[in-house]
Order: C-alpha cells, then sequence, then structure tokens
C-alpha cells in the first residue's frame, strides 16, 4: 500500500461520529449480507462518509507499527482506530481490521527468520487486538523476497512468511479462544514478480482472505506509461504485463478458492509527463514520473479540463487521460472500471474488491459503484 495525498483534520471524526449517531442520519445498506465482500483500507474517516457505512464489511486501518519485532499502535493512531471501530454502531456487521507494514516498512524479514522473533510478532499483534477491540489483522510485508521498496530481504522469506503467518494464526486463534470470536487474518499481496517470495499454496489455509493489490502496475521503475489498475491486458501490452484477470488467475492456478480472492481498486490515479504521444500516450516511454493524484482532483481538475482528454480502453476495460500540448498522461479507476471490475467479480465468483484508500473518496463516489455493481 502507498500513502496518497491524505488530508488533515480526520480528527474531528471522532467528535462528529456521535452527533451524527445520536441524531439518526446514518443510513445503513438494506437487504441480507451479499457473498461478496467490500473491504476498504482507511488511514481516517469524513464524518460526512458515515451515510455509506453500511455499505462496507471490513474496514483496514492503516497503519500499526512494527518496532524491535513487535507489532503495536501508538496512541494517535490508536484513536483513527477506535474512531473506526465506532462505526460498527452504524453498521452492526462492520468489521474493523488493522494493518501492519505498508511501503518501506521493514523488519519483516528480521522478525520472521528466527522462531522466537516470530512468536514475538505474532504474539503482540494478538495482544493488540484484542487491547483494541479490533476484529482481524492485516500483514501487508511488500514483498518477502524484495527489497524493492527499501526493506531488507533474504532468500530465505520465502519460507518464514509461511511460518510467521503460521505463529499469527495461532496466536489469533488462542486469542480468540479466550474472547469468544475469531480473529480473521488476511494477507496484502501483490502478483506477478512480486509473488516470487511466496508460497501461495502454503499460505493459503492460515489467511481468511486475500487482498490482491491489483493496481500500482505502472509507476516511477516501470518503463512505459499503462494502466496502473487494468483489469484486462490491452492490445498495446507486450509480454506478460501485470493486469488484474492475471494476477486473479495466478492465484487460482495456486490453488486458491475463488472466494478468497478479492481484487483491488485505486481511488486515486498516477500521472506520467514528457511522454510519447503515440496512441495518445498509451504504454508510451515518458520523461518522468509525476506524480498520485486522489479522485476528487482528478475530477475537479483534469477529467476533460485543461487539455486533458478520457479515453476508454475497452479490451483493459479501464480509462485514461492524454494532454496533447503537456505531453501528459494519467491512468486511474472510474465508477465505469470499477463496474467492469464488480461484473469481473460476480463472473468469476471471487469474494469482492478491496481499495485503497477511503478519504480519497469523500462523496463516496466509487464506493458506491461498487456497492451497485456488487448487488444489483
Amino acid at each position: 500500500m502507498r500513502k496518497v495525498l491524505l488530508r488533515p483534520g480526520r480528527c474531528l471524526a471522532g467528535f462528529l461520529l456521535p452527533l451524527l449517531l445520536a441524531t439518526g442520519s446514518v443510513v445503513t445498506a438494506a437487504g441480507s449480507p451479499s457473498p461478496y465482500r467490500i473491504v476498504g483500507y482507511a488511514t481516517g474517516w469524513d464524518p460526512a462518509q458515515t451515510k455509506d457505512v453500511g455499505k462496507i464489511d471490513t474496514l483496514i486501518f492503516a497503519f500499526a507499527q512494527l518496532k524491535d519485532g513487535r507489532v503495536g499502535i501508538d496512541a494517535e493512531h490508536a484513536k483513527t482506530l477506535q474512531t473506526l471501530l465506532a462505526l460498527k454502531s452504524a453498521n452492526p456487521r462492520l468489521k474493523v481490521d488493522v494493518s501492519v507494514g505498508g511501503w518501506t516498512v521493514g523488519g519483516f524479514s528480521e522478525a520472521a527468520s528466527t522462531a522466537e522473533g516470530r512468536q514475538k510478532f505474532a504474539d503482540s499483534a494478538a495482544q493488540m487486538l484484542t487491547t483494541q477491540h479490533a476484529d482481524g489483522l492485516d500483514v501487508d510485508w511488500e514483498y518477502p523476497g524484495h527489497h524493492e521498496s527499501g526493506i531488507r530481504s533474504s532468500p530465505e522469506d520465502k519460507a518464514n512468511f509461511t511460518l510467521l503467518l503460521k505463529a499469527t494464526r495461532a496466536s489469533l486463534d488462542r486469542a480468540g479462544t479466550k474472547d469468544g470470536k475469531h480473529y480473521t487474518l488476511s494477507a496484502a499481496i501483490a502478483d506477478g514478480p512480486f509473488v516470487s517470495g511466496i508460497d501461495i499454496g502454503a499460505v493459503d489455509p492460515l489467511l481468511d482472505w486475500f487482498n490482491l493489490m491489483t493496481y500500482d502496475f505502472v509507476n516511477a521503475a516501470t518503463p512505459t506509461t499503462g494502466h496502473h489498475t487494468g483489469l484486462h491486458a490491452s492490445p498495446l501490452v507486450k509480454g506478460d504485463g501485470r493486469t488484474t484477470d492475471r494476477a486473479v488467475q495466478q492465484f487460482l492456478a495456486a490453488g486458491v478458492a475463488p472466494q478468497k480472492l478479492v481484487i483491488g481498486a485505486a481511488l486515486y490515479g498516477r500521472e506520467f509527463a514528457d511522454v510519447k504521444a503515440d496512441h495518445a500516450g498509451l504504454y508510451q516511454t515518458y520523461g518522468h514520473f509525476q506524480g498520485m493524484i486522489a479522485w476528487p482532483e482528478l475530477k475537479q481538475r483534469y477529467i476533460d479540463t485543461q487539455g486533458y482528454v478520457r479515453h476508454w480502453d475497452e479490451v483493459a476495460q479501464a480509462p485514461w487521460l492524454w494532454n496533447a500540448k503537456t505531453h501528459r498522461f494519467v491512468t486511474y479507476d472510474d465508477p465505469q472500471s470499477i463496474a467492469a471490475k464488480a461484473a469481473y467479480v460476480r463472473a468469476e465468483h471471487l469474494g469482492g474488491i478491496m481499495y485503497w484508500e477511503q478519504t480519497n473518496d469523500p462523496t463516496d463516489e466509487l464506493l458506491d459503484a461498487m456497492w451497485k455493481g456488487l448487488h444489483d
């Protein structure tokens, strides 16, 4: 997971949420539970979004910290987590989990390298969940056996990741027996070459579901532009370029049940500059990566404005923007591409859709597209 344009002032949520609940302005989604799960990573909460909290099955707070091999949460982050937990009053079916890790966060390889380290990680994670009254743990190690994010890695990470999850599952089960509940365990996992350090078949029985990070397919480290969260391969993709469908097929081939696969949607775009003009900038070389853009800013300043023209890839089922004057290219998810992902989830009988990140969709427009796509 990558942090994207977080906005200040989220601490107001803890103050305003009780007022919303007291006035009865919260509306939960009607109907029986869906077989499809909507999972949202959240670094904070906007009180205005509480009206739609009934559409969310699981919120995953990002992030707890990993320090000296122990999973924990400081006072500031615990306050935000408690704001999310308070939303259970609006949606009794809501689960609130805690993610540990994130892009550039190290310490996993070291913690997983010994039996003592794995037990310390596992027991501290279970203690954190019980102390905070959360519902589960999400492990976001980016990535076992890889050091692209600047963290330490080891050839032994592949075996040790399985052992780490095994120890964590056991600690969560012990805590659950004591507390009379099941603490869930999920993992944020990439695809393609980034899963080479994971024994998918071995970790599968240990996890309640996989959060497939089917976004960031193109970024500052890739040689061309492209769809950073495309569903299928564009005709312009050469070789084994990453797509959501290819990620799903990779995990299915490893024996994972489809209902345990939750595919990712991005509530942000990626912009590239000095892009070669062929094919309106799609899958072309570029001068430099410009940055990441949250959905509200995309709508206000980019989509079909200031020279940025929206295009749609019918094969990939993904939009992009091209600015012919400035040679800028933007790749992103929007309601149309999210509807296509929802249709894909239903056709393939997958577990649902997850997204990064809650505060980037303040009007719940993209959340609503997920909900409608999975329930209509």
